[in-house]
């Protein structure tokens, strides 16, 4: 049960780590751009997968994660907004903190994967 916990933790810290992420923009004042267009997008996929995990448990769901955690963690330099500090900032910040999540929660199930059934 704890583990089950700690996984519904660690969803919802990404659905507001993706909130966070859509909304940057706005709150720090982002360019109209693609750094603008890459959080929307980026914030998006990472709410819809925190939604996902919470409705039905998924190990994909937690490899998508990690995946869109990382991106958002590289895309600075990738799609060169490395100039827009505050954007850059917010990126490389949610970015780790997203992968770090899925990583803890991939860990936690290979140390206790998922029962299938049921019964004891």
């Amino acid at each position: 049960m704890e583990n089950w916990t700690n996984a519904k933790l660690c969803d919802v810290a990404n659905l507001i780590l993706g909130a966070i992420l859509f909304l940057s923009p706005w709150l720090f004042k982002f360019d109209g751009g693609t750094v603008s267009a890459n959080a929307h997008i980026v914030g998006i996929a990472m709410a819809v997968l925190a939604i996902a995990a919470l409705a039905a448990f998924a190990v994909w769901e937690e490899w998508l994660n990690l995946i869109v955690g990382l991106w958002a963690l590289v895309s600075p330099w990738v799609l060169g907004f490395q100039g827009a500090t505050t954007a850059m900032t917010v990126h490389v910040v949610i970015g780790i903190a997203v992968a770090a999540l899925a990583a803890i929660e991939l860990w936690m199930m290979s140390q206790h994967p998922p029962r299938l059934t049921t019964h004891s």
